[in-house]
């Protein structure tokens, strides 16, 4: 039994505060996607009855589903063991969908609930779930299709000097038009870093078998930590034909919400798989895919808000990796307080209760980075009244 289950949360109040974006590093755009000049998080706080509280990153446009699922739930669970109130929380978004925004805001909550337990037990959050060390491997992440050669340079010279063993570049540019262009990158980058990081590469799900096999072709499956995403994430047909085809690990999970997906993903040939804590149903489901990983002896890694995914990533294998895209998250660290720091390519923890992550609340209001905030209190939200399903 998970130590949360006998927890009991008597929720008092819940608000919902986003902060001002911050300028990326380098403006960052992948295969689909960008560029992104700028990143921003938005953070759900839950306050129970005694003044204890939880926080986690949160989607902050879905509010209609929160209230109309989990928060009554939530509120209206009084002296109820968490493994009494989770059921009830997960099976409220059937109808909204398990593979959507709902299960992601669902796993947000569950974050947060995490964290609240581990602060009043005044225990960080990696020993709350069972790890033992307080340190995980960090893998560089970056590269956008729209760097230059020397910006490509500069940030890889970066996670050089932070001793970490793989850097991880995005391909698949123009969604997917320039092919040459993504090789002549990438022979770019092999140059730089020799034989002192390995090479991931990440394709944003842009590419056909084809064009895979034409990538892979010109720059070697040997030179390459893994492939990731290369087809688009449903195409589970697709991507079994690959994976049967070439020798150089293949990964996906980031896309998923839920961890029932990922047996399939493995039974495809998947080799790396990569479920995103703040993107998937709860820590529970994420455990479940870690230890998927571990079973089937394939990498793993978690990627999403980086320094919120370490508290999770210690209890994983000591191979595991925390994805950390530099150039978008490196900014957001002015709002912290406390965060893990890198130390010879590693994130290393420190005994804050909870996630290893606090916000400066004090530094946000007073510098007005709080551009939005929602509030809601047990005496405004009625009970669960479930939809009817046609």
């Amino acid at each position: 039994m998970n130590q949360i289950d006998n927890e009991i949360f008597n929720i008092k109040k819940i608000r919902i505060r986003v902060l001002e974006q911050v300028a990326a590093v380098t403006p960052f755009q992948d295969a689909t996607m960008g560029p992104f000049p700028s990143f921003g998080i938005s953070i759900i706080t839950i306050e129970d009855e005694d003044g204890n509280v939880g926080e986690a990153p949160v989607y902050n446009t879905y509010t209609n589903i929160l209230e109309s699922c989990l928060f009554p739930i939530l509120f209206h669970s009084h002296a109820v063991a968490y493994k009494d109130v989770y059921p009830k929380l997960y099976w409220s978004i059937r109808n909204e969908g398990f593979k959507g925004a709902a299960s992601a805001l669902l796993g947000q909550v569950d974050m947060a609930l995490y964290d609240l337990a581990a602060r009043r037990k005044n225990t960080p959050l990696y020993r709350y779930i069972g790890a033992e060390r307080n340190e995980v491997k960090m893998y560089g992440s970056g590269g956008g299709t729209n760097y230059s050669l020397a910006e490509l340079e500069r940030e890889v010279q970066v996670f050089l000097d932070a001793g970490a063993e793989c850097y991880k570049m995005k391909v698949g540019k123009d969604f997917g038009k320039k092919i040459d262009e993504d090789v002549s990158r990438v022979k770019f980058v092999q140059q730089l870093i020799g034989k002192k990081m390995k090479l991931a590469v990440d394709a944003n799900q842009i590419w056909s078998c084809n064009d895979t096999f034409k990538f892979l072709d010109a720059v070697g499956e040997e030179g390459l930590c893994w492939l990731e995403e290369p087809l688009h994430s449903a195409a589970y047909e697709q991507i079994e034909k690959l994976c049967s085809k070439i020798s150089v690990n293949v990964a996906y999970g980031e896309s998923e919400r839920t961890s029932k997906i990922f047996p399939t993903l493995v039974n495809c040939g998947v080799r790396h798989l990569q479920p995103v804590p703040t993107q998937i149903g709860g820590i529970k489901e994420w455990m479940d895919v870690r230890d998927l990983s571990k079973n089937q002896k394939i990498q793993f890694s978690s990627g999403g808000y980086s320094l919120y995914s370490t508290g999770l990533m210690t209890s994983a294998d000591e191979e595991g990796m925390v994805e950390y895209l530099y150039s978008i998250m490196h900014g957001l660290e002015d709002y912290f307080l406390e965060y893990p720091t890198w130390k010879d390519g590693k994130f290393i923890l420190s005994e804050l209760e909870g996630f290893p992550v606090r916000i400066n609340w004090d530094y946000c209001y007073k510098e007005n980075k709080v551009i939005g905030e929602k509030v809601w209190e047990r005496q405004h939200v009625q009970k669960y009244n479930p939809k009817v399903s046609m």
